[in-house]
C-alpha cells in the first residue's frame, strides 16, 4: 500500500501557524507523508482565520479551491466555529473543527484516509514538524485572552486564558534551539499575562523550581543563548520588570505592544487601557531602562465614533511616542464583535485618508529612527541569501512584519548566520549594511 499523502493550507497569524505545525507533527508520526501540491494529495487540511471579515473571505477561497483542485477537504481554524457559514458555501467538506482542535482533525484524516500502521515510517524529529526556516520558531505559550475588547472575537473562537505549564514551555524551546533556532518568537493572545489564569503555579524545568509566570519564563529563555522576541504583549506594568533583561542582553530590546489608539474616549469605546499619558511615561521608562528597545505597536483609524480631534490625538500620541516598527488598520466589521452595534461609523472614504495621513506620519518617524542607527555596529540575523547579497534582519527586526537589512555582494553567508555589520544608509522602512571586517 502507498503511504497516504496530506496536503495542507495555513491561514493566519503566527499562533495559527504553531498549530498547522502541531498537527502536521501528528499526522507525521503516524506515517503520513506532507505534500506541496492539490494534485499529490489524497486529502487536504485548511487551517482557517476568522478574525476580520476580509481573512473571513480569503478562508472561505482557499477552502473553495482546495475542494475544486483535489476534493477531500477538512477545514479546522478560528472560522471552524461558523460551520454553518462554510456549509452554505462549501457543503461538500468533509469536516470542519473549531481553532486549536488537534485531536478532532487527526480523527478525521484517520476517518477519510486510514494511517497505514507502519512501525518502520520515518521518525519525526524531537522539535517536530515546523513550516518556518530552520533558524528561528514560534512559541505558543498559551490560547485565549481575558479581555474583552469591543473589536475582537477571539474568545469566542479560542476561548479564555489557558496556560501551558512553565517546564513544558522550556522543554519545547530547548528541543528547538538542540535543533538549530536561534530566534524564538513568544507568541500567544496576550504574553504578558501569561500564568495568570494557573495563579503564576510552580513548575520544573531541569529539575529546579520556576513560577509560570512571564517575568520568569523571559529569564529563563534569556538562558539558551539564542535571541528570544516578545511578541502581543499587554502594557500591564509588571512588564516594567523584563526590559532590565533587555539591556542585559539576555532577550532582545525589542516589545511588540498593540495600543490601538490613543483617544481616551474610544479606547474606552474600544474596552482598552486609556491612561496615555502614563503609557508615554512608560515608554520613557523602558528607554532611560535600554535605550537600544524597539518598540512595535498597531493602531485601528476609523472605529465607530472616531471624530477628527480623536483622530488628532492619536497623532499627537504617534509623534510623541516615536515607535520603532507600527502597523496600522482601517476599522473592519468583525461578524460578532460587540463594536458592530457602537453609533457613529465612519465612513470608508475617511478611513482611507486617515491611515494615509496616519502611515505618512509613521513613515517619517521611522526613517528618522533608522537615520539614527548610520554607522553603528550591530550583529543581524540572515534571512535569504540572493544573486545580490545577504538579506538579514536586526535585532529590532521581527521576520514578515518588520523592516530587512541589505548586505550587498555578501554571497558568502548563509541562512541562520549571524554577522556582525555596520549600517551605512538606511530608507523609511529598512536598512543597507557592510561587513563590519
Amino acid at each position: 500500500m502507498k503511504t497516504p499523502r496530506i496536503g495542507f493550507v495555513s491561514l493566519g497569524c503566527p499562533k495559527a501557524l504553531v498549530d498547522s505545525e502541531r498537527i502536521l507533527t501528528k499526522l507525521r508520526a503516524e506515517g503520513y507523508s506532507l505534500v506541496s501540491t492539490y494534485k499529490d494529495a489524497d486529502l487536504v487540511v485548511v487551517n482557517t482565520c476568522g478574525f476580520i471579515d476580509a481573512a473571513v473571505e480569503e478562508s472561505l477561497e482557499a477552502v473553495g479551491e482546495a475542494l475544486k483542485e483535489n476534493g477531500k477537504v477538512v477545514v479546522t481554524g478560528c472560522l471552524g466555529v461558523r460551520e454553518n457559514e462554510i456549509r452554505e458555501r462549501h457543503p461538500q467538506v468533509l469536516k470542519i473543527t473549531g481553532a486549536h482542535a488537534y485531536e478532532e482533525v487527526v480523527e478525521a484524516v484517520h476517518e477519510h484516509l486510514p494511517p497505514l500502521h507502519d512501525p518502520f515510517v520515518d521518525l519525526v524529529p524531537p522539535e517536530g514538524i515546523r513550516l518556518t526556516p530552520r533558524h528561528y520558531a514560534y512559541l505558543k505559550i498559551s490560547e485565549g485572552c481575558n479581555h474583552r475588547c469591543t473589536f475582537c472575537i477571539i474568545p469566542s473562537l479560542r476561548g479564555d486564558l489557558a496556560s501551558r505549564p512553565i517546564g513544558e514551555v522550556m522543554d519545547e524551546a530547548e528541543r528547538l534551539v538542540s535543533a538549530g533556532v536561534k530566534e524564538l518568537l513568544v507568541v500567544s493572545q496576550d504574553t504578558s499575562a501569561y500564568g495568570v489564569d494557573l495563579k503564576y503555579r510552580t513548575g520544573f524545568w531541569g529539575g529546579r523550581p520556576l513560577k509560570t509566570r512571564f517575568y520568569d519564563l523571559a529569564k529563563a529563555l534569556g538562558e539558551l543563548g539564542i535571541w528570544v522576541r516578545m511578541h502581543y504583549v499587554y502594557p500591564y506594568p509588571h512588564v516594567d520588570e523584563v526590559v532590565p533583561l533587555m539591556a542585559e542582553g539576555k532577550i532582545l530590546p525589542y516589545l511588540d505592544i498593540p495600543f490601538q489608539h490613543a483617544s481616551t474616549r474610544i479606547l474606552k469605546s474600544m474596552k482598552r487601557p486609556v491612561a496615555t499619558e502614563d503609557v508615554l511615561a512608560r515608554i520613557a521608562l523602558w528607554r532611560s531602562i535600554c535605550p537600544e528597545i524597539a518598540l512595535r505597536s498597531t493602531f485601528i483609524v476609523g472605529f465607530p465614533g472616531e471624530t477628527d480631534a480623536d483622530f488628532e490625538q492619536l497623532l499627537e500620541f504617534l509623534q510623541a511616542a516615536r515607535l520603532d516598527r507600527v502597523g496600522c488598520f482601517t476599522y473592519s466589521p468583525v461578524k460578532g464583535a460587540a463594536a458592530n452595534e457602537l453609533p457613529n461609523p465612519v465612513p470608508e472614504s475617511v478611513k482611507e485618508e486617515r491611515l494615509a495621513r496616519f502611515m505618512g506620519v509613521q513613515a517619517r518617524i521611522s526613517a528618522d529612527r533608522l537615520q539614527s542607527k548610520i554607522g553603528k555596529r550591530e550583529t543581524i540575523l540572515v534571512d535569504e541569501v540572493v544573486d545580490e547579497g545577504a538579506v538579514a534582519r536586526s535585532r529590532a527586526d521581527a521576520p514578515e512584519i518588520d523592516g530587512q537589512v541589505f548586505i550587498d555582494g555578501a554571497t558568502h553567508l548563509k541562512v541562520g548566520d549571524w554577522a556582525e555589520v555596520i549600517f551605512e544608509d538606511a530608507d523609511d522602512h529598512d536598512l543597507w549594511a557592510v561587513p563590519a571586517s
